[in-house]
This record gives structure tokens, C-alpha cells and sequence, in this order.
């Protein structure tokens, strides 16, 4: 029995370290690519002598990634903003209030993360063609908060269902406003899942390439339509797109590092109930 447990978790051990393997090792090599030349990048070398000009490179025209950096960061950053407060709202009524339809309101909610995205951009870039918001970043904006909005008031909607009744009943018995409840004792209890949510949202929005693609012409380009630019005549300049994938992973490596206690417990917690 003893070693068969020993089997187990050497078996178990080494899966954990193969699918790390599988996930860090296109990280690295993109990571290492990043600060190779363009005869370095095709060798597999892992001492050469780096180099910054990719990143000097990736700022100059034709490809001016800063302006996509800033495109996709404005975006990203405006659809938390707006679309997290709403959720919230959204959360707290659902959890409740007994409205007429609540169920089929959040069955519905549910149902729009289950449709292709590939259906609707059409009627999106007809719409916003229609009312000359066509490569804008309120047209992304928009597209955006929409698509993360029914993510972010399930989830938040599962913690405030989790915070006891009897604390908001309390205060307002103290004399509290309902608006003074939700500052004072729903926000508080429920930020682990509101944080989750926010970094769940920024993430969707900075990655959300399908939508960017068809919406965007040049002014309003993100990051991962940019990456497209680096395939030209003369074939994939992976040296420039490696730093420009770097530029992408590392705010999101260092969103979730700095957040990761809250997240780590806003996960747990959501399981949990």
C-alpha cells in the first residue's frame, strides 16, 4: 500500500510538472524571443547577447504598438470602471428584491455567454457603421461592457447571496439608508468576489480580439489586433512580435500578483458556495 501511495504521488508530481512544462514553456521562449535579433530568434539559444531594439522597433511607424498599449489599457480600464458598479446594482437587486421575472432575467443573463461570438459582430459593426462610431474606442467600450457584464453579476450576485441577511437588517434597524447599507456592509463582505470580477473583466477586455478585429480600422486598434502587423512580405517578424506579446502578458502577470490574495479567496469562495 505504502508504495503504491509513493507511486501515486510521484505519478501525480510529475503531471503537475509537465503541465507547468506546457505552460511555461511558451511563456519563456516568447520571453527570451523578446530580446533576440532577427537571426537569434530562429536559433535555439539560450545564452546570446540581448538586445532592446525590439521594443524601440515595435514604437515606430508602421506598427506604433504605444498607441495600441494606450487603446487597449483605456478600454480595458473604462469598462471596469463602468461595468462593475453596474454588475454590482445589478447583483444586489437580483439578490434581493423579489422582481417580477427575476429568474428568466438572470437565465437570460446566463444565456448570452453561451452565443458565438461570431453571429452578433456583424449587427455590432452594422449598428455602430450606422451611427459613425466605426473604429472608435467607445464602440469597443461598449462592446466590451456588454460582454462582460452577465460574467460579473453572476459572480458578484453569488457573494451577496452568501452575506447574511441579518446584518443588513440590523443596520437598517440602526437607522441606515439603504444606500449606506450597501457602502457600509454589502461592499465590505462582498469585495473578494467584486475584486475577482473587476480582474476577470479587465482581463476579457484587454485579450478580446474577435470584436477589435472588425471594429477597429486605425484609430482605435488594441494590442491584439495590433499583432497582426507583424506578418508582412518578408514573413513573421517574431522578434517584434515576441516583445510585443510581452508588452500584453505583463500587466496581466502583474495584475494578478498584485491581487492575488483577493483572488485566490474570491475563487475559493465562489466554489465554496
Amino acid at each position: 500500500m505504502k508504495a503504491a501511495r509513493n507511486l501515486t504521488s510521484a505519478l501525480a508530481d510529475a503531471l503537475v510538472v509537465l503541465a507547468a512544462a506546457i505552460i511555461l514553456v511558451p511563456i519563456g521562449w516568447i520571453a527570451l524571443a523578446a530580446f533576440k535579433t532577427n537571426v537569434d530568434v530562429f536559433q535555439l539559444k539560450f545564452f546570446f547577447e540581448p538586445t532592446l531594439a525590439n521594443f524601440a522597433r515595435i514604437l515606430e511607424s508602421p506598427y506604433e504598438v504605444h498607441r495600441k498599449l494606450f487603446n487597449s489599457a483605456a478600454v480595458a480600464l473604462t469598462v471596469v470602471l463602468v461595468s462593475i458598479p453596474l454588475a454590482t446594482f445589478a447583483a444586489y437587486s437580483l439578490s434581493r428584491f423579489k422582481l417580477v421575472g427575476a429568474r428568466l432575467m438572470l437565465v437570460s443573463i446566463l444565456a448570452t455567454q453561451f452565443v458565438p461570438a461570431v453571429t452578433i459582430v456583424i449587427p455590432f459593426f452594422l449598428m455602430f457603421r450606422a451611427v459613425g462610431m466605426l473604429d472608435t474606442l467607445g464602440a469597443l467600450i461598449l462592446i466590451h461592457t456588454a460582454i462582460v457584464m452577465p460574467y460579473a453579476v453572476w459572480m458578484i450576485k453569488g457573494f451577496i447571496d452568501g452575506i447574511p441577511m441579518e446584518t443588513e437588517e440590523a443596520a437598517l434597524v440602526d437607522g441606515s439608508t439603504r444606500m449606506q447599507v450597501i457602502r457600509n456592509v454589502v461592499l465590505p463582505m462582498a469585495a473578494p468576489g467584486i475584486i475577482t470580477a473587476s480582474i476577470f473583466s479587465f482581463i476579457l477586455s484587454w485579450n478580446e480580439f474577435m470584436f477589435a478585429l472588425i471594429i477597429t480600422r486605425r484609430e482605435a486598434v488594441t494590442l491584439p489586433v495590433g499583432l497582426a502587423l507583424f506578418n508582412d512580405e518578408s514573413g513573421v517578424q517574431w522578434h517584434l512580435l515576441s516583445a510585443t506579446s510581452l508588452l500584453i502578458m505583463v500587466p496581466m502577470i502583474v495584475l494578478a500578483l498584485s491581487v492575488q490574495r483577493h483572488f485566490v479567496r474570491g475563487m475559493t469562495m465562489g466554489a465554496v458556495r
